[in-house]
């Protein structure tokens, strides 16, 4: 029964709903950790597609204290991450379990994330002071976790979309991607996104661009483990600076609205492209509406957004904080700004919004 103190105003019903609320964010928070652990470990690797099996079985297959994983395997239960069979005492990963948690080509693979806020709590005191001062926080100023957490997240998604049904769906590309065209990679970071066009197109050039050098050595790493470093050249650039060669794509994958002016990027693309180039604009999907954002999926971009892409923007002169949830609206008025004359939605996934323009 609802009870509301006279004195205060307060409902005690709708208080402890969210105390729960709080302490169920706080139970995701710790089993983050475990994550992450059960990841590195090799635990989830270990029961994957093995049936239930006992706690020292797992511990045994992973190589590690049998203790230990008992107490994890316990929180990985109570979260319910793993299955519980109370009366043979064994834990079990279901198939799905096991796509999200031990398969690492698996587009649904998830520990790598939290390295994200592991990283951003480690910056916290930096973000504390930019939040007051009002000062950015570039992308290289964060912990390397940041870095290597964002491109093994967005890779597996970019790998079962980019190539299949994202380029596919803008007009013409995928012809002349096979005929051969220069392709500029915008903001590559790590150059997962590059290496793929690379693999599916051995005929075109791919240029990649990202103003961090770590991450531009990670992204030739990656090209030639890959095989492809003989089309694919990376540079630490700027996305209004880097050459000019009558691209036949540009691709801004996740990154134009971390730019401290995403117009001028924008019209640098359009003098760049050839004559007739496309923009590939992959961003973070969001509804143009506040609230229409207010779903678990948008309180983690906002969220990032605080700590990461809004602090990059601003850390680059802020002339337009475009944020995380820009929206498509205000993503197709950077490109009219920018001269380009068509701008369409042509995909969506519960994470992205893909869009083409041309000028």
């Amino acid at each position: 029964m609802t009870t509301t103190s006279p004195a205060t105003g307060i409902d005690s019903q709708k208080l402890e709903a969210f105390v729960t609320r709080a302490v169920e964010d706080l139970s995701s928070a710790y089993g983050g950790l475990m994550v992450s652990l059960g990841s590195k470990l090799g635990l989830y690797r270990a029961m994957a597609d093995a049936g239930p099996l006992r706690a020292e079985e797992i511990a045994a297959r992973a190589g590690c204290a049998p203790r230990y994983v008992r107490e994890w395997l316990n929180a990985q239960a109570a979260g319910g991450y793993v299955e519980y069979h109370a009366v043979s005492d064994t834990y079990e990963l279901s198939p799905e379990q096991a796509l999200v948690l031990a398969d690492e080509e698996s587009p649904f693979y998830f520990p790598h994330a939290w390295n994200l806020p592991a990283a951003l709590w480690a910056g916290e005191e930096r973000t504390l002071e930019a939040i007051r001062s009002g000062r950015g926080v570039a992308w290289g100023e964060h912990e390397a976790r940041l870095h290597c957490g964002v491109a093994a997240f967005y890779r597996n998604g970019y790998r079962s979309n980019l190539v299949q049904s994202w380029l596919p769906a803008l007009d013409g590309v995928v012809e002349r991607l096979e005929a051969g065209i220069a392709v500029a990679d915008v903001g590559c970071g790590w150059g997962h996104s590059t290496v793929l066009m690379a693999q599916a197109f051995p005929r075109s050039r791919f240029f990649g661009f990202d103003v961090h050098a770590a991450s531009i050595e990670e992204a030739q790493r990656n090209a030639e483990r890959a095989g492809v470093a003989d089309r694919v050249t990376f540079e630490v650039e700027r996305a209004d600076r880097y050459p000019a060669r009558d691209y036949g794509l540009i691709c801004f994958f996740d990154c134009l609205h971390d730019l401290g002016d995403p117009v001028a990027a924008a019209r640098y693309a359009g003098e760049a492209l050839a004559v007739d180039g496309t923009v590939l604009l992959v961003e973070p999907f969001a509804h143009d509406r506040l609230e229409e954002n207010l779903s678990p999926v948008s309180r983690l971009y906002y969220a990032g957004s605080t700590a990461i892409c809004c602090a990059h923007a601003i850390s680059e002169g802020g002339r337009l904080v475009l944020g995380a949830q820009a929206g498509e609206a205000r993503l197709a008025e950077v490109f009219r700004k920018a001269g380009f004359s068509r701008f369409r939605r042509v995909a969506e996934t519960p994470f992205n919004l893909i869009l083409e323009a041309r000028r």
